[in-house]
């Protein structure tokens, strides 16, 4: 990472259950309007990546973002999206497009392998916790370590009648 990199921050980008799950059979267990609203708002005109499986449930390239697409299938390859096949590459191409867009920073999108080895490099986290308990496969139950602070919190009731309670929370690394 040169000089120029440090204005740049990585974000992870995570809607969560209260019991950590993030997904069930490659989809969201739950449908809140307000968060895919929030989820763009956040991710709109920057770089995002993610891994293949949450491509996969998204099922298109995000509009209005560079996607970085990361999978070890060397040939694998979608129309609208950038492959890497490291995390190194995916963010070398990240910083790359993000300096030449102007964008401030990097949406990590997903899922839960890229979040643990991208944790340690965040500095920034958009959560979404989903104030409910869900069924699913995959999980990102990680206690934040020392030196995050939690910098905004927004509590939302239910957008349906069935629909969980939620809050959007911005967790900022602190400097040392």
């Amino acid at each position: 990472m040169n000089s120029n990199d440090r204005r740049i921050r990585i974000a992870l980008v995570v809607a969560r259950a209260d019991n950590g799950v993030i997904g069930v059979a490659g989809k969201l267990p739950w449908h809140i309007s307000t968060d895919l609203q929030y989820f763009k708002r956040v991710t709109v005109g920057k770089p995002v990546i993610m891994g293949r499986k949450t491509f996969d449930s998204i099922g298109r390239p995000l509009p209005r973002r560079t996607n970085i697409v990361v999978t070890r299938d060397a040939a694998w390859s979608a129309p609208g999206v950038v492959t890497a096949h490291d995390l190194a590459t995916a963010f070398a191409l990240a910083y790359e497009d993000a300096h030449r867009t102007g964008a401030d920073e990097i949406a990590v999108i997903g899922g839960a392998e890229i979040f643990q080895q991208t944790l340690p490099r965040a500095e920034r986290i958009y959560l979404t916790e989903v104030h409910r308990a869900y069924d699913g496969d995959a999980v990102w139950d990680v206690a934040l370590p020392e030196g995050w602070l939690e910098s905004a919190r927004d509590r939302h009731a239910p957008d349906t009648p069935d629909g969980p309670a939620f809050s959007f929370v911005v967790w900022d690394k602190t400097r040392e």
